[in-house]
């Protein structure tokens, strides 16, 4: 009966003993009701088990490198994590004992970006239950969850091909999955990880499939074409075959209002748009969708013309708050840029101000950069966006030497200024601000928890060789994907260099703001801590904790969620570049707390495939 009522109350706080969805809930809360580890017991956690996927890779063997990000989900006490390898395994959620794994079996000498994954979706009508996932050589499969094996009455022996009318021409570009689907009644809403460095590429559309059968049920195109919404704001044919504006991090569903929340990216290629003149809908646009149809209900646009690759990285937060002694369902979306969108969900209306203001023009011949960008009154910015010349870090001689001399003949511009033909140093950097593990958000006291990476980026456009797609490419200096940082991936800004903040969703004001991580060798000389940048989100609890690893100073915390005080670290194996979990185990009664710890992805060079489950001695 538990079972079939917490169902019922979807998505409101989901299941207290369980964790069916990758952000806790449909809606990415991100947050657990349980309350057995509390402010007054959290320094005893303890690991209760470590499970090792042996997926993992440091780009010695395989051509690229692994990133452990995945999430698991927790129904009837088993956990059904994915791997770097995209294989998709049952564990025994109390003791870690594997029980079945499910190997698709991908190219690992293909050079994917990075082997990745986050995560299975779950369903169930109550008689068959399943995972379903796709994968990042684009496949989708349905799993029957209590045997590890394929549906064969979905698609084709259990699998549907993603790029079959998505990627069809273009054989050679990246098209697939690393996020898991979005479950609304007997449909799995598919966004996709797809190439966003050239112009024309695979298709980013939005695509529902039906679980039971694998047959496509409806396709919005996030490129409209001629005659649809939208497809004035792109100039001549430049919205044919237009590859980006694609959803490769979480969606959320508002199971009672029959919506989907769609977090879209910036057109490609993502750093010239003189081929695309025009705002590109549906480009870095929040859009709300029928979930039974594709309909679209509303949609914004966070960035217009986006020329910076500031994509919208984080699952919608879909919340409740209080205006005016009244409930409002909101819809709260973080974002690269630092900033915090928060909408009505069911009309889009703006619940802050938000304000188009003039931003600068391109130098780069071609290149229309639109006038004006959005700009929300509140909530305040949680990253930087702007550094100036005379705000270089001095915490260390070497590094202070090696900054100084990448700064030479740099322009240092504003959150919006286009980068321009000679180095250009923007706040915040390509990874954010925040990244795909997005914010968490308490419902008891209505805030929002969101954790930002102050590493900027310095880069400019180089012509490119006559003949190719784009007149224009950017380039980095001398760092690792253009990032203001040195070799020792120190951000080259004084710091701190990562924050944590808590933002009351009522009032858009800070509640508090926590420097997140330390770097040992600084702290080592006296320093107070620094922050340390990484990936990953957190997730709040009903005993006051917020737990968050994300730092690449390998370690695992849990902060008072009321006050930000630092209450319990651990360190781990590798960083956690992972978004946490938990549940309470059903022969146990224990509640377990769950981070995978990866480490690598672009911030670390320390690798692990640890799965562990913390929770209080006996």
């Amino acid at each position: 009966m538990f079972v079939i009522l917490g169902l019922l109350l979807q998505p409101s706080v989901g299941l207290a003993q369980e964790w069916r969805f990758w952000g806790g809930d449909a809606g990415g809360m991100k947050y657990s009701p349980a309350k057995q580890i509390n402010r007054s017991n959290v320094t005893q956690l303890k690991p209760a088990w470590t499970w090792h996927s042996g997926d993992i890779s440091d780009g010695s063997k395989y051509p690229v490198r692994s990133a452990f990000e995945a999430t698991p989900l927790m129904v009837a006490n088993r956990l059904y994590v994915t791997t770097p390898f995209n294989r998709l395994v049952a564990l025994d959620a109390e003791t870690g004992a594997e029980l079945w794994a499910f190997d698709p079996k991908i190219d690992k000498e293909h050079s994917y970006t990075l082997f990745i994954h986050r995560g299975p979706a779950y369903w169930t009508d109550g008689k068959r239950e399943r995972l379903v996932y796709g994968t990042i050589d684009g496949r989708l499969f349905s799993i029957d969850a209590a045997t590890g094996k394929p549906d064969p009455n979905f698609g084709e022996a259990g699998v549907v091909n993603l790029r079959k009318d998505a990627a069809d021409k273009f054989p050679g570009r990246a098209y697939g999955m690393t996020s898991p689907p979005a479950i609304f009644e007997n449909l799995a809403i598919c966004g996709a990880w797809t190439s966003d460095g050239e112009p024309k590429a695979p298709s980013g559309d939005i695509r529902a499939f039906d679980i039971l059968t694998g047959k496509l049920v409806w396709r919005f195109h996030v490129v409209p074409r001629p005659g649809e919404f939208g497809h004035d704001t792109w100039e001549g044919d430049s919205w044919q075959d237009r590859g980006g504006v694609n959803a490769w991090s979480n969606l959320s569903v508002d199971r009672e209002r029959g919506l989907v929340f769609l977090p879209l990216t910036s057109p490609s290629a993502d750093y010239y748009g003189g081929d695309r003149p025009g705002k590109n809908l549906f480009g870095d646009s929040l859009v709300a969708l029928k979930a039974r149809t594709g309909e679209r209900v509303w949609h914004f646009q966070t960035v217009h013309h986006n020329i910076w690759d500031y994509d919208l990285p984080a699952q919608p937060n879909l919340i409740d708050l209080t205006r005016n002694g009244k409930n409002v369902p909101a819809v709260a979306q973080v974002t690269k840029t630092g900033f915090t969108f928060v909408f009505n969900r069911e009309t889009g209306e703006p619940l802050f101000p938000i304000e188009e203001r003039a931003v600068p023009a391109s130098t780069v011949p071609g290149e229309k950069a639109w006038p004006t960008q959005p700009f929300p009154v509140l909530p305040k910015p949680f990253a930087r966006q702007s550094m100036k010349p005379g705000e270089l870090a001095d915490v260390d001689p070497a590094h202070r030497a090696f900054c100084e001399e990448l700064i030479k003949g740099a322009v240092f511009g504003d959150l919006y200024t286009p980068i321009g033909l000679k180095p250009t140093v923007l706040f915040p950097g390509t990874n954010g601000g925040t990244n795909w593990g997005g914010a968490s958000f308490d419902p008891e006291t209505q805030t929002l928890y969101v954790n930002s990476a102050d590493a900027g980026m310095i880069s400019y456009l180089r012509p490119n060789r006559e003949g190719a797609q784009v007149p224009y490419s950017r380039v980095g200096l001398r760092t690792n994907s253009a990032r203001f940082w040195d070799q020792r991936l120190w951000p080259c800004q004084a710091p701190p260099w990562a924050h944590l903040t808590a933002i009351d969703m009522n009032t858009g004001q800070f509640r508090w703001r926590a420097v997140l991580g330390v770097v040992d060798e600084l702290v080592a000389k006296g320093l107070p801590p620094t922050g340390a940048p990484g990936m990953g989100g957190s997730m709040v609890t009903a005993g006051g904790l917020l737990f968050i690893g994300s730092s690449n100073d390998g370690r695992f915390r849990a902060f008072d969620k009321d006050t930000g005080a630092l209450l319990w670290e651990t360190k781990l194996p590798a960083s956690a570049h992972a978004n946490p979990m938990s549940f309470v185990g059903a022969k146990s009664g224990k509640q377990f707390v769950v981070i995978a710890a990866g480490g690598g992805n672009k911030y670390s060079n320390v690798f692990s495939d640890a799965l562990i489950a913390y929770a209080l001695p006996e």
